[in-house]
């Protein structure tokens, strides 16, 4: 009993740490740590500290992360993300909303190259923005298009929030990762359409651009500069999906192609860009691994303190059928979205979530899908989602903060309509993954 108190007093300190802003990572270490201290002793404490990080930083499972991190870093530095737009651009401008278009199109793109919600949301808003102002585009809609379609990198492979749900859920990752394509690309379509339908309703959203049409040759050129990156995309997916490699050498086929385009595209250029490239990827790979030690340190003391158990019998009581625990996991994430980033919402999580879903039988498969899908939504719904923040730091003052939400409250809507969709044909994100085990 007395561990059982000291479990729920570590998980209350968790989110006061939180709100004092003590990083995530070290605030579960700390806990776990002291939590088992406490509650089990000093063996047991010491004994999971002296195993547990070296389990996760060891673990063979887990060398995709940095290798996705670097693929999309690299991918960064080659200026595949303005080539990527200036395609889409060429392509859809003299369309009405057109910009809005190649957008989202460009951002569906480089989330199968990045895998960072941030990234994808703060690089089109350095790119796409001020030319959407250029050209009287809604200053609200700009901005919430663009937070908004940043979310694809958590759905569309290569997918680092898939990777870490995989992981801590002992699921499989390519399965995952094949899991989210179609989704993303349902959520990808379902924003075309709800953006036509905006600026034929309302057309002083999007004023039609009158530039020269670009000719069919200038439209070839541009598809040409993206091909490299069409390649990298299909040879990533299609070797995880007809299972060539695993997915820990996708990543890394993944991060030598990009290298490669890189390396072409900045030929005789000083190597400063590579030191660069490489000091980000260690930084973020590095922040995400403190956060699943700690997280993992975490979890154990909870399993250990009976937290996790008590947990599952509350969530057997109160929302006993798949409906009404889907209900309560929507409403948590939502919340959660408000105050963690997508790593940290999964690490602290899983722990009191997945035996859960274990025990009322629900697909994981199809469940990773569906969470992935409310932490997309949670990054981007106000107050304080993350996106949110990240492309206003971008605009540097041209947009405020009632700006962002008034254009992201259309795309939360449309959200919402796929993540009904998902609820209710499973086979959106169960159908490609039963494919390759066939």
């Amino acid at each position: 009993m007395d561990s059982l108190i000291l479990g729920y007093t570590c998980v209350g300190l968790l989110f006061a740490f939180l709100a004092l802003g003590v990083p995530v990572g070290v605030a579960m270490g700390i806990l776990g740590v002291g939590g088992m201290y406490f509650g089990m002793g000093e063996a047991f404490a010491f004994g999971q500290l002296r195993t547990l990080p070296f389990a996760v930083v060891s673990n063979y499972a887990f060398a995709v992360l940095p290798l996705f991190v670097l693929m999309g870093v690299l991918a960064e530095a080659a200026g595949i993300t303005a080539q990527l737009f200036h395609a889409a651009d060429i392509w859809l401008r003299r369309l009405r909303g057109g910009l809005y278009q190649a957008v989202i199109v460009g951002s569906a793109l480089f989330a199968a190259i990045s895998g960072s919600t941030i990234v994808n949301a703060v690089v089109f808003t350095r790119i796409a923005f001020p030319e959407m102002m250029k050209y009287g585009y809604s200053r609200s809609l700009s901005i919430g298009s663009i937070a908004a379609a940043g979310s694809f990198a958590a759905m569309i492979p290569p997918s680092i929030t898939m990777v870490i749900y995989a992981i801590i859920t002992e699921q499989s990752v390519g399965q995952l990762l094949i899991a989210g394509f179609l989704p993303g690309l349902l959520t990808a379509f379902v924003y075309l359409g709800g953006v036509w339908l905006m600026v034929t309703l309302k057309p002083s959203l999007a004023p039609m651009i009158d530039d020269v049409a670009p000719t069919r040759r200038e439209k070839l050129l541009a598809l040409r500069g993206i091909t490299p990156v069409a390649g990298l995309i299909l040879l990533v997916l299609g070797g995880l999906y007809f299972g060539f490699f695993p997915p820990s050498a996708a990543g890394a086929v993944g991060a030598a192609g990009a290298f490669c385009i890189a390396l072409y595209r900045r030929y005789g250029e000083r190597l400063g860009w590579l030191a660069n490239a490489l000091r980000d990827a260690a930084s973020i790979s590095s922040i995400i691994f403190v956060i699943l030690i700690g997280g993992l340190i975490f979890s154990r003391m909870l399993v250990a303190s009976g937290v996790i158990d008590g947990f599952v019998d509350l969530v057997n009581t109160f929302a006993g059928t798949p409906v009404r625990f889907l209900i309560f996991v929507s409403i948590m994430y939502l919340v959660l979205g408000c105050f963690l980033d997508t790593t940290s919402m999964l690490v602290v999580t899983l722990p009191f979530i997945f035996p859960a879903v274990v025990e009322l039988g629900i697909d994981p498969i199809w469940f990773g899908i569906v969470l992935v899908k409310l932490i997309e939504i949670s990054v981007i719904t106000p107050p304080v989602g993350i996106n949110l923040f990240a492309v206003l730091g971008a605009v540097s003052g041209q947009a405020t903060f009632g700006h962002v939400v008034r254009g992201v409250l259309p795309f939360l809507l449309m959200e919402l309509l796929v993540l009904a969709l998902l609820i209710g044909f499973p086979a959106i994100a169960t159908w490609l993954p039963q494919q390759m085990l066939q």
